[in-house]
């Protein structure tokens, strides 16, 4: 891949960033899409705010964070220094933390159980706050993976939709670490189809220039741009 000939132990995270973009850039050209149409998500999670405030002022205004708590501790002082930044949660929700994810996150990609989405469409009705919602599907159904499974996400998004009243923007996935990711993105990309979703969050530092070719609007590419954890 064009990122993984950066050598992450001398050049710099701008560096990595610029080369990140530039592989988007590539593969949205090569499927015949616009690059404006992958957002790339750094996920800045386990990083302090010293590594992050580079990719801040080279230009990267989207970020992911797995934890609500750890997320608590950094981003509040960097959105008071850039305003324009926004948040996605990409690690799996606790509903007691419903409150807190909602207050600091302007996205959540883990819907995946009725408790979680009730927890957040209520707290997003008591705050007044519209979040985008992505439901996480188990394309793997892997026992110890978070997600709906793929039989019952029509019904899920269908009760989140008609009995919740929630706004769902897209589908999320993890595919399993042994398996070819392709399988798992065509599938998370017919599923979206016929639910009539528009946005596809899959994709990370391994394999997001193929998540593209399969549709991806979301990319959550962490390592290849902070190094390793």
């Amino acid at each position: 891949m064009p990122h993984g000939s950066t050598n992450i132990s001398t050049d710099t995270i701008e560096d990595r960033l610029a080369a990140v973009r530039s592989a988007i850039s590539g593969a949205a050209h090569k499927a015949h899409r616009a690059p404006a149409d992958v957002a790339l998500i750094a996920v800045s999670k386990t990083f302090d705010t010293v590594d992050i405030r580079p990719a801040l002022d080279a230009g990267q205004r989207v970020f992911g964070e797995n934890r609500v708590q750890e997320a608590q501790g950094k981003w509040p002082e960097l959105r008071a220094s850039y305003p324009d930044l926004k948040l996605h949660l990409i690690g799996p929700l606790q509903s007691n933390k419903a409150a807190d994810a909602v207050a600091l996150f302007d996205a959540v990609h883990t819907i995946d159980r009725p408790k979680i989405a009730k927890a957040i469409a209520d707290e997003m009705a008591k705050q007044k706050r519209h979040l985008d919602l992505f439901v996480q599907v188990n394309t793997g159904e892997e026992p110890q993976k978070a997600g709906v499974m793929p039989a019952d996400a029509k019904a899920f998004v269908a009760m989140c939709r008609d009995e919740l009243r929630m706004t769902i923007a897209g589908l999320m996935c993890i595919p399993p670490v042994d398996e070819e990711p392709a399988v798992h993105f065509a599938f998370l990309a017919k599923l979206a189809g016929e639910l009539g979703l528009q946005n596809l969050s899959m994709g990370m530092s391994g394999d997001y220039e193929t998540a593209i070719a399969f549709g991806a609007t979301h990319v959550r590419v962490g390592s290849a741009i902070f190094g390793s954890r």
